[in-house]
C-alpha cells in the first residue's frame, strides 16, 4: 500500500506482519499474492512481480473488470493468475473501513484459463469456501459482461441521478433536504470512490457503452408512452420490474442457491429488532442476513430476514406468527 497511515494501522492491529510500499523481497515465497489496487494499477504491477512468483504461487486480483488483466500471458504468468473478484463491499473504501465478514455469503467470483493447473484452480475455490464466501467460476469476458449490467451500470445511473438533483435543485436546497427513502437507497453507491470508478469505465468500456445504449433505449421508450398516455405500457413496465425484482430473493439454479427470507412488519420504536432476533436465538434459529427496508412499502417499518435453509425459514414463520408479527414473503 501506498498509503502509510494504512499500513501504520494494520500493523498496530497485528493484520500484517511486513508493510511495505514498492514492490520487493517480501513477496517472495507466497502462497497467493492478491492485487487490491484500482484495475488499471493491478495490470501495470503485473510486470513488476514476475520475478517473486514461485512455481505454486496464485497470483490473484479483487477487481470488478477482468479483460485486461487477463493479457497475462503476454508476461508469461497465465500459469499462474486466476482472476478473482469478491462481490462485496460498499462505498466506503481503505482499510480504517474493513469489516471481518465482509466477504461471508458473498459470492466470490474466480475466472480461471485452460492455461491454470486444475489443482492451483481448486486450491483457490477452497480458499475462498474457507473465508465463507460462495465461489462462482466464469469466463473472464463473461464476467466482464455481467458486472458491465449489474454494477458499473447502477453505479453510472446513480452518480447521474445526483449529479441530475444537484443541477434542477432549488436555491435552498429543497430536493436535497427532502430527499427520503427512496432517493438515498438508489443513490448510496455515488459515495463510492470515483478514482475506482473512472478506471472501471476505462477498462470496461466497451461493455458499459453497450449497456448504456440499450438502458437509453428503454428510458427513451418509457418516455414515449408517459407523453402519449399509454397507461398499459406505463402499467407494464412497473408490474415486469416488480416481478423480476421480487423473484431475485428466491432465485434457485444450479448456479445460485435459493435465499430463504421473510419480511416482518415492526413498530418503529427502540428494541423491535432485538425483540425478533431474541425469539428466534432462544429457539436456536440461525440467522443469514438481517436489515431494515428503508422504501416503506408497508404501513410500518419492514425488517428483512435471511435464513440459511427452508427449514430454519418455516420454523421462523411458526415462532413469529405466534407473536402477533405480519409476516410477508416475496
Amino acid at each position: 500500500d501506498k498509503n502509510k497511515e494504512s499500513l501504520a494501522l494494520a500493523t498496530q492491529e497485528s493484520m500484517i506482519d511486513v508493510a511495505a510500499t514498492t514492490i520487493d523481497n517480501n513477496f517472495q515465497n507466497c502462497n497467493y499474492i492478491f492485487l487490491c489496487a484500482p484495475v488499471a494499477s493491478n495490470t501495470a504491477y503485473l510486470k513488476q512481480l514476475t520475478e517473486y512468483l514461485d512455481d505454486d504461487c496464485i497470483l490473484t486480483d479483487v477487481g470488478s473488470v477482468k479483460a485486461n488483466i487477463h493479457e497475462v500471458e503476454k508476461l508469461g504468468l497465465d500459469d499462474h493468475f486466476i482472476g478473482g473478484h469478491p462481490m462485496a463491499g460498499s462505498e466506503k473504501s481503505g482499510y480504517s473501513n474493513s469489516k471481518a465478514m465482509l466477504i461471508e455469503n458473498a459470492y466470490f467470483i474466480l475466472t480461471p484459463t485452460d492455461q491454470v493447473a486444475h489443482e492451483k484452480g481448486e486450491a483457490y475455490e477452497k480458499f475462498a469456501e474457507s473465508l465463507k464466501a460462495l465461489p462462482v467460476i466464469l469466463d473472464y469476458r463473461v464476467h466482464d459482461q455481467i458486472t458491465g449490467t449489474i454494477s458499473h451500470l447502477p453505479h453510472i445511473i446513480a452518480s447521474t441521478l445526483v449529479n441530475f438533483v444537484k443541477t434542477h435543485d432549488t436555491k435552498d436546497e429543497m430536493m436535497k433536504n427532502l430527499a427520503a427513502g427512496g432517493f438515498k437507497d438508489i443513490t448510496r453507491i455515488a459515495s463510492s470512490s470515483p478514482v475506482m470508478w473512472e478506471q472501471i469505465c476505462l477498462e470496461n468500456q466497451k461493455n458499459i457503452s453497450t449497456v448504456l445504449d440499450e438502458f437509453i433505449r428503454m428510458l427513451i421508450q418509457i418516455r414515449c408512452s408517459i407523453d402519449n398516455k399509454e397507461a398499459d405500457n406505463i402499467f407494464d413496465m412497473f408490474a415486469s420490474s416488480k416481478d423480476y425484482r421480487d423473484s431475485i430473493d428466491i432465485v434457485d439454479n444450479s448456479l445460485i442457491p435459493r435465499s430463504y427470507v421473510l419480511y416482518i412488519d415492526v413498530a418503529d420504536e427502540a428494541g423491535a429488532i432485538a425483540t425478533i432476533a431474541t425469539i428466534l436465538a432462544t429457539e436456536k434459529v440461525s440467522i443469514k442476513n438481517i436489515g431494515i427496508i428503508h422504501n416503506r412499502e408497508f404501513e410500518d417499518g419492514v425488517l428483512k430476514i435471511e435464513f440459511y435453509t427452508d427449514a430454519a425459514l418455516e420454523q421462523a414463520k411458526v415462532l413469529l406468527t405466534k407473536r402477533n408479527y405480519k409476516i410477508c414473503e416475496r
